[in-house]
Parts: structure tokens; C-alpha cells; sequence
């Protein structure tokens, strides 16, 4: 993987480029972006740049080049390594390199389990670290999520950014920078990955994907300058049509009160698994600030689904300034302190508040045939 395959970022390019030839290498970066943005495949290709864009880099097989990601436990009982899913690990970032969580728990067989960067990987990390480069230039320490590190291995992974062994680059490449310890940012150069334009995504599903025009439009407006979120799309992801079914039988069933069938509802819910309930949680808050911009009247903004448009053309019209941010903390709450602290997905407590706000806006609004949305 070369710049040359990396969609937008012309001016990160650019920059990362210079400072390698200038010879100004920082021991430490950290590429910070959402998801889908490209963030990873930049550090990828810069790490294959450094190595020497050698066939070996290219097939991401270089002796010097590491990889730290979020993985699961294999075995009850015994420490799993990152190098068990080394294989897996390859084939997601040669076919698909634009991924997020989802992809790589379907990658990695994860199921419904969930992933981290377990405390044994720092002596892994230590232990590669401490040889010399088997080709006598840089040695290369790619992490991706470092927010999913586990405490002791974030600390010890701290001691090695602070005193760094020599010729040896970090790249972190992190979603959620304000989740990764403030003493690690500190000791990494900050890359700032933005989202990805329209532009750019319309004109890689047109050229590299062979979608029409007219598709390639409508995709990437919807996908919010993400490009693992348009992929997902044109390949249909099942998961995003389970969201909606959800989402929409979860704001029927909160207007019209039907408190056993919302119980149902919400015992379905937390079977999906914790990641998955997660990103469930993440697509409805996304929708309820979907349905708010749609119902102001600034369509111009709105990045939606032809399924979506057509449930939000009914839905829209019962989210306003009195009620959206009351619905998205709610879900925010559901998914920061009921999957951290329980370990579950939706409790009954949040189907109850995400009941009473519909409710409570129903009766300060005129009558709508709900049930016909």
C-alpha cells in the first residue's frame, strides 16, 4: 500500500512525505480521525515507506514491521496474542482497508465477544522492540484503537514512548483520542485525519466499484465522509437493516406505550452482543439527528438512506429543539454507562426514558396517525 492508494488526504500526504525526506522521522505519531476517514491506511503506507516499500512491507510480512490491535481470548485460561490473528489481520488490511470494528470482528471471528488490547501484549511489544532490525533501518510499531488498551499494557506502552529503543517508530492510529491516555498523547506528534469529502468517496465508488453515478451520489452523501460506512452500503450490509427494523419498532412502539412488547423489544436488544449493540446505539443517535436537521428543514444536510428518508419524511416531524437532545444523551447513556458498567446493551430504564420523552412531546404536539409510519 502506497500514498498512491490512500482516497483524499492530498495535504497529510504531502506533509508525511517531506518530513521523510528531510530525514525529520518523530519516534511517535498518532493519526487521530473517525472512522472510515483513512486514518489507518495512511499509517500503513507511511510505516511501508519508511521500511523501503520493500515486496515484503508490501505484503505487510517486513521482520520490522509490528502490529498491536483490539483482539479476544482464544482460550479460557491461557494469554492470547496479537500474533495469533496476524493472518486474518493481513487479509483485512490487503482486501479492505477502509474498516471499522464491525469488519474486523467478522474478520477476526469474534462473534459477540468483545475485543481489547489485552496486558500481556505490552511483554510481546517489549520483547520485539528489544531486538535489533533484522535489515538495519527502522523498526515499526503499528497500534490501532489504543483506546482499547488495557491499563497496564497503555502504561508500560507509556515508558517505551518515553525512553523509545532506537530506530524504532510508533504509529497509533486512534477513533477516539480523548479515550487514550493524556501522557501517551503528549509524547506523540498529533496527525489531525479529517473526514473524507463527498467528492472524494462519490468519485472511488465510481472509478474503483463500478457504482452508477447516480448511486455513487446518494452513497456518499449518506455516508458522512465515511468510507467503510459507503462500502458497508453497497454491499448491503445486514447489519444496518437490523438497525433500522429496530430503531423504527423501537419509536413506534415508545409512542403508542406498549410497555410488555417494549420489554420484548429490549430483551432482544441486548442479545445482539456488546459491539454490536454499541454501534446499534451509535446508528440511533445518528438517526435522531437525522430526523432534527430533516425536521428544520435544512434537508441540504441530511445523509440518509432511501429507507430512512422515507420513514424519517413521517418521523421527522416529532424531533425538535424540546425533545433531541434529551433523546440522544439517553442513548449516549445507554451506551457509556450500561455497556461499561453492566456489560449490556439497552436496560429497561432507557426504553422507559426513551418512552416518556416521545410521550411527553406527543401531548405538546397535534395528533399524527403514528402507526402509519
Amino acid at each position: 500500500m502506497t500514498f498512491s492508494d490512500i482516497i483524499g488526504q492530498d495535504s497529510i500526504k504531502q506533509r508525511l512525505l517531506n518530513e521523510h525526506q528531510q530525514g525529520r522521522v518523530p519516534h511517535a505519531l498518532m493519526f487521530c480521525g473517525p472512522e472510515g476517514c483513512g486514518a489507518l491506511p495512511l499509517a500503513v503506507a507511511y510505516a511501508q515507506m519508511l521500511l523501503g516499500n520493500s515486496a515484503m512491507a508490501e505484503k505487510l510480512q517486513h521482520p520490522d514491521l509490528h502490529f498491536v490491535f483490539p483482539i479476544y481470548k482464544k482460550h479460557s485460561g491461557k494469554d492470547t496474542y496479537c500474533d495469533e490473528f496476524l493472518k486474518e489481520w493481513r487479509e483485512q488490511l490487503l482486501t479492505h482497508p477502509y474498516f471499522g470494528m464491525s469488519e474486523w470482528m467478522n474478520m477476526a471471528g469474534a462473534e459477540n465477544q468483545q475485543l481489547m488490547i489485552y496486558a500481556n501484549e505490552s511483554d510481546a511489544i517489549l520483547r520485539k522492540l528489544s531486538l535489533k532490525s533484522s535489515q538495519g533501518g527502522y523498526k515499526v510499531m503499528l497500534i490501532w484503537l489504543p483506546e482499547k488498551m488495557n491499563i497496564e499494557c497503555a502504561n508500560k506502552i507509556l515508558k517505551l514512548l518515553e525512553e523509545p529503543p532506537a530506530q524504532t517508530v510508533f504509529l497509533l492510529v486512534s477513533e477516539q483520542p480523548d479515550h487514550v491516555l493524556q501522557t501517551i498523547r503528549s509524547r506523540t506528534q498529533i496527525i489531525a485525519v479529517p473526514q473524507l469529502t463527498e467528492q472524494d468517496i462519490e468519485q472511488t465508488l465510481a472509478s474503483s466499484y463500478n457504482v452508477l453515478p447516480a448511486d455513487a451520489h446518494r452513497i456518499a452523501r449518506s455516508s458522512a465522509g465515511n468510507m467503510a460506512q459507503a462500502l458497508r452500503t453497497i454491499t448491503s450490509d445486514a447489519d444496518n437493516n437490523y438497525f433500522f427494523d429496530l430503531f423504527v419498532e423501537l419509536m413506534r412502539l415508545s409512542y403508542i406505550r406498549k410497555v410488555k412488547e417494549m420489554k420484548q423489544w429490549s430483551d432482544n436488544a441486548g442479545s445482539m452482543g456488546r459491539e454490536r449493540i454499541k454501534a446499534f446505539l451509535e446508528y440511533c443517535q445518528k438517526m435522531i439527528r437525522e430526523n432534527f436537521i430533516l425536521n428544520v428543514g435544512n434537508t441540504s444536510l441530511n445523509y440518509m438512506t432511501n429507507d430512512e428518508n422515507a420513514f424519517s419524511s413521517k418521523f421527522a416531524r416529532f424531533i425538535n429543539e424540546k425533545n433531541v437532545w434529551q433523546l440522544v444523551e439517553e442513548l449516549s447513556k445507554a451506551s457509556i454507562e450500561d455497556l461499561k458498567n453492566q456489560g449490556l446493551g439497552f436496560r429497561d430504564k432507557r426504553v422507559y426514558e426513551t418512552t416518556k420523552i416521545i410521550n411527553e412531546n406527543k401531548m405538546k404536539t397535534k395528533t399524527y396517525s403514528f402507526s402509519s409510519l
